[in-house]
């Protein structure tokens, strides 16, 4: 999970009307801003962050609203406009009509300008002028010298671009805001991922439930088969195997007995444990995770948007041109009247109206093809910067390989693969541990004929026992043969497991008639995607939690770059800060609760759509599909809309070139000068322009 810095710093400036960065991952600091307490109070935290993502949507009805009830009173100013009546050569002037022009005008300048002045304010306070400035900016002196032109006729009004560049930025911000809405819950996720209740073990050896916040150190708690661990503690009675594959991202459940560590989200398997609480509050691992990604949203490293960057260069444009205009002609022994619409004149084009849609429409363009190719974009600033990202960081349980077993092997012997599967596949067709489920599948595919089973039972640490055909079969470990003294081909044995696969045997009659292997399956579209990355110059690592025999093992079979085994949730966001530190630009994919502070920590986090909850709300981009070759497009599609949105800024932007000077006067003498009129045509000029440019964006 990466994403870029306080984005409420960011030079991304629309702070009171630009979803996007609200959304962002910094910004699920700031609606996290309170402590990680907040894990036992559940209820409040998610009616607060519930209310956050209703404030969002509130923003985007406001500029909708803004947007249609501005253009309704921008048609009588245009109407009434004397230069646009001179401009289309008719004559509507009556008596009085300039004053129903500035009524209009400040009723508009006030209710569609409003959400600009409040952005500038901010930009302003943070000494980071931006687009809110430039407008604000804009606007405020069109109004301000049109009021001027009404009441001391000194020169012509500029209500009608007043109106019309209120009207066009509201319709952009309208635009990309509605693209781009989402809502950031992942802390929210955190908290659900936990039991609200637990069974608390009392001193007669009943137990009664209560809820996890009142746990204390040292309470004996009972987790029941198939139940989640409601908090962190040490097993002091029973044994069972534990799934913490979306805690620790190991893909094989891990047997947990007396005197084991267990950890508060992950999910018990058949059999009963009862622990001790050892860790609560901000102790336990969930509340560690919570820290980890508030300090990661924290650290990133400032983005500023390309939007933004243009603005704030086109604000001290703006400033400086006007300022240096109206100088000269005064020096120059021009009247304040001639001076100050030179000056104006200038300003006001410096503010191009074509910038309002020049990126929001190559931003709506580009989320819609992301969204037909499966990919969600939820934050704009990182996804417009993955164009440089050169490492890509895979997690490898549910990322590189599907999170599910499946058979790699069948070693029959004295009969064949399919009897040995069918044998198998009707034993454990009665268990829920995830091999089970692998041995289920494959024999469903083969379309296998089930077996009738009768006297099942589960041999917890061991395996499955069951009769059929009245004869006893049991599937069960490598260390049930070992203590055993079964004999099997120990080498076979040890090539399968150094490939990171788990091996389980069939006995009939305590005889072994064969063995199966399983791992966890690579995804097909992975070693594609590598190749690709590694072909546009990208480097592909794998951080995982799993062993590094597994990790090994699918490092080779997919020519990875680096493999890096058994990292702890801390310490992987620690890996990707050391390539970050190394000047790396880094995205980070992954899909469980351990991949939580990397993805908030890179500079890209991407979650694979089936992946935790948490996952998906920390990233930045979400894979739908489950497809790994979509990080590929991801790139290329942030490379082709960063090339249009620089397109559309030279268009936007490029006739300033030659309409600045001469709205300064720089010809004057020659008798050369622009009329705001033909400002106008050449504004609605490049808006057209843009607009259409946008529609031609696709991915290479």
């Amino acid at each position: 999970m990466n994403k870029k810095t306080q984005h409420n710093q960011n030079h991304d400036s629309h702070t009171h009307i630009d979803l996007q960065h609200s959304h962002s991952k910094n910004n699920v600091h700031d609606d996290h801003s309170t402590s990680d307490s907040e894990i036992k109070q559940g209820d409040h935290a998610m009616t607060k962050h519930e209310g956050h993502h209703d404030h969002h949507a509130m923003m985007v009805n406001d500029f909708r609203h803004r947007f249609f009830v501005s253009l309704i009173i921008m048609i009588p100013i245009l109407i009434l406009s004397p230069m646009i009546q001179m401009f289309i050569s008719v004559d509507w002037r009556f008596t009085g009509d300039k004053y129903i022009l500035f009524v209009l005008s400040s009723l508009l300048f006030v209710y569609g300008g409003k959400p600009f002045l409040l952005g500038a304010k901010d930009e302003l306070i943070k000494r980071s002028p931006g687009m809110m400035t430039l407008i604000a900016f804009a606007i405020s002196v069109s109004y301000i010298y049109s009021a001027f032109a009404v009441f001391l006729l000194i020169g012509n009004d500029f209500f009608w671009e007043l109106a019309t560049l209120i009207v066009i930025m509201l319709l952009g911000h309208w635009i990309e805001m509605k693209s781009v809405m989402g809502a950031s819950r992942a802390l929210d996720d955190l908290i659900k991922l936990m039991p609200e209740e637990a069974h608390l073990i009392q001193e007669n050896g009943d137990y009664e439930s209560v809820p996890v916040s009142k746990l204390k150190a040292g309470d004996k708690v009972l987790v029941k088969p198939g139940e989640k661990i409601p908090i962190d503690g040490i097993v002091y009675d029973g044994k069972s195997e534990v799934n913490e594959a979306m805690i620790t991202g190991e893909s094989v459940p891990v047997e947990k007995s007396d005197g084991d560590e267990i950890v508060g989200g992950s999910i018990n398997g058949e059999g009963i444990l009862k622990f001790k609480v050892n860790k609560v509050g901000d102790e336990t691992f969930l509340s560690q995770v919570v820290k980890l990604v508030r300090e990661a949203q924290e650290s990133k490293s400032q983005t500023q948007r390309l939007a933004d960057t243009a603005a704030k260069w086109l604000f001290y444009l703006a400033v400086s041109a006007g300022t240096i205009t109206f100088a000269v002609w005064m020096l120059m022994g021009k009247d304040i009247s001639f001076a100050m619409e030179r000056a104006v004149t200038v300003i006001i084009i410096s503010c191009p109206h074509a910038l309002g849609l020049a990126i929001p429409l190559v931003t709506a363009v580009s989320t819609s093809i992301g969204a037909k190719k499966g990919l969600l974009i939820r934050n704009r600033s990182a996804f417009e910067n993955a164009r440089k990202i050169n490492s890509v960081v895979f997690d490898k349980t549910g990322t590189l390989t599907k999170g599910e077993f499946g058979i790699t092997d069948i070693i029959a012997i004295d009969r064949s693969e399919d009897e040995l599967l069918t044998i198998a596949y009707s034993v454990e067709s009665n268990s829920e541990h995830l091999i089970a489920k692998g041995l289920v599948n494959e024999g469903k595919k083969k379309n296998l004929m089930l077996r009738e089973v009768k006297n099942y039972q589960n041999l917890t640490g061991k395996g499955l026992q069951a009769i059929i055909d009245d004869k006893e079969i049991m599937v069960v470990s490598p260390g049930y043969i070992k203590s055993q003294g079964i004999e099997f081909d120990e080498k076979n044995y040890e090539e399968l497991a150094q490939q990171g696969k788990t091996v389980v045997f069939v006995l009939e009659n305590n005889k072994l008639i064969g063995y199966i292997a399983l791992s966890d399956i690579i995804r097909d579209t992975a070693k594609e995607a590598i190749d690709t990355l590694r072909s546009m110059g990208i480097e592909s690592i794998m951080l995982t939690g799993d062993n590094q025999r597994v990790a090994s093992y699918v490092g080779k079979k997919l020519n990875l770059d680096t493999v890096i085994a058994e990292v702890l949730p801390h310490e992987k966001s620690g890996k990707i800060d050391e390539l970050i530190r190394k000047g790396r630009k880094v995205a980070m994919i992954g899909d469980g609760v351990n991949d939580a502070p990397s993805l908030a920590r890179a500079d890209l986090g991407i979650a694979i759509g089936a992946g935790t909850d948490v996952a998906i709300e920390t990233a930045d981009i979400i894979l739908v599909k489950n497809n790994t070759l979509d990080v590929v497009n991801i790139i290329k599609l942030s490379k082709a809309t960063y090339r249009k949105m620089i397109q559309n800024l030279i268009w936007a932007t490029g006739y300033n070139l030659i309409a600045l000077p001469l709205a300064a006067g720089i010809l004057y003498n020659q008798g050369i000068i622009i009329m705001p009129a033909v400002g106008a045509v050449l504004m609605s000029l490049s808006t057209i322009i843009v607009a259409i440019n946008a529609r031609f964006l696709k991915i290479d």
